[in-house]
């Protein structure tokens, strides 16, 4: 029986002249990785991201998609995060930090969030934070702000 040889990327094409554009190289056999914090998301790294902020639990469960009892029984047992809520988690921690980055701090931030400031797409809320659409709106009026372009 023969051995099967392992698949050889594709050799890269020899320029003809020195000012010839190719296409790029393809890159094969790559693999997609999960990322492990979203896997493994757990109560304590979701606290690590919780402390910073002067929100609620009942906040967090609304902008988490989860019940108030199902955190309470994370917290009790450091259950691991189902990985759409470990995302969702993640993206108000990136949030949270380019809010004090452009604040200077994370309670200025809040309370900016919480006033609920105008955009020229309409208002933004805390419940901003429970929709990719939404936190994508925040970071579009941060960059505005950060950027002195207000209007």
């Amino acid at each position: 029986m023969k051995k099967k040889k392992a698949a050889q990327p594709l050799a890269k094409p020899a320029d003809t002249h020195p000012l010839s554009v190719n296409e790029p190289y393809p890159v094969y056999f790559k693999t997609i990785k999960i990322i492990p914090s979203l896997k493994n998301f757990t109560y304590n790294e979701f606290k690590k991201i919780a402390d910073k902020v002067p929100f609620t639990q009942a906040e967090w469960a609304v902008m988490l998609h989860i019940s108030e009892r199902t955190l309470q029984r994370y917290a009790k047992n450091n259950g691991s995060f189902a990985p759409i809520n470990a995302e969702r988690a993640l993206q108000i921690d990136t949030v949270i930090k380019k809010g004090k980055e452009v604040f200077g701090t994370v309670d200025m931030f809040c309370s900016w969030i919480r006033s609920n400031p105008p955009m020229l797409e309409g208002r933004l809320s805390l419940e901003s934070l429970t929709s990719a659409h939404g936190i994508n709106m925040i970071f579009i009026q941060l960059g505005r702000i950060e950027h002195g372009v207000l209007a």
